[in-house]
């Protein structure tokens, strides 16, 4: 229903729209028209949702910090699973990715060549000079919060610490493009030129997303975009910034025995760090990282 401007704001602040949100609608409705893709309302958080994915982002940064601490040579990733586990349900959260559309763990232990989705295994021991993604995701409260750090083991070649460097670099470029009115394929075009310049692919097929409210919300946040394209980035959005970056090839392939476990094709190794990302009215503000 079409608010009248003295009827109160639909983001809940209990003020009256015409004070609040219909400058804001109305400019998304004027991009709208020049045929801009728009975030639907839904995935514009309030000022209350945005406290409260705040806080799980809190414990999601607590959880990888623990991990830390205690990611060493001889360790397997099944023991990384408990320690996520444990520390999570520790702060009265809930590990987000544990039962996920079937996948059977609290995270996911990505090393080496796998891209992504790694499924931890007592049978699976970090050895020198491995890398290794650990992704953590946290229900806190009802609220969702998603990131992931690159962890180095032992004596790690030349080869791979540089591709986790780029893999940084990237992300803070691509933040520097987050602003309000601008676009996801701002971002998208920063990481992909600066990831290409060093000699390494992006992967296409898997992005970021929105987050918050659910594990995965629109827009889906590619990192082989182009400037002033894709979704409009307005003041409320949460979304993932999360490029996966391949040494060699960008084509990759999926384990078909677990059906979850990305790889690349060439076998070379791939790197990949996640932050959570707030578009503020004036800039952005990291949620987790």
């Amino acid at each position: 229903m079409k608010l009248g401007r003295n009827d109160l704001c639909w983001c809940g602040s209990q003020t009256k729209y015409k004070k609040c949100h219909e400058e804001f609608d109305n400019r998304i409705e004027l991009y709208k028209a020049h045929g801009h893709i728009v975030p639907p309302m839904n995935i514009i958080k309030s000022t209350e949702q945005i406290i409260g994915i705040r806080e799980s982002g809190k414990v999601n940064i607590a959880v990888l910090d623990y991990i830390a601490e205690h990611i060493q040579t001889g360790i397997t990733t099944e023991e990384i699973n408990q320690l996520v586990y444990e520390k999570t349900v520790e702060f009265d959260a809930i590990p987000a990715q544990l039962g996920y559309e079937g996948f059977p763990k609290s995270v996911c232990t990505s090393i080496n060549e796998q891209v992504c989705h790694g499924i931890p295994s007592k049978d699976t021991i970090l050895k020198d000079g491995d890398i290794i993604n650990i992704d953590v995701s946290t229900i806190y409260q009802g609220y969702f919060s998603d990131s992931s750090r690159m962890f180095c083991i032992g004596d790690v070649s030349d080869k791979k610490r540089k591709l986790i460097r780029i893999v940084q670099e990237c992300i803070d470029l691509g933040l520097s493009q987050v602003k309000p009115w601008g676009f996801i394929g701002d971002m998208g075009q920063a990481i992909h030129e600066h990831a290409i310049k060093n000699g390494y692919s992006v992967v296409k097929e898997i992005g970021g997303h929105g987050i918050g409210l659910k594990f995965h919300e629109e827009p889906f946040v590619s990192y082989v975009s182009k400037k002033k394209t894709e979704m409009l980035m307005v003041p409320g959005m949460i979304f993932t910034i999360e490029p996966m970056i391949n040494a060699g090839t960008e084509e990759i392939f999926l384990d078909k025995k677990n059906s979850w476990t990305i790889y690349t094709a060439d076998r070379q190794p791939s790197a990949q760090e996640e932050i959570m990302v707030l578009v503020t009215k004036d800039g952005y503000e990291v949620l987790a990282y």
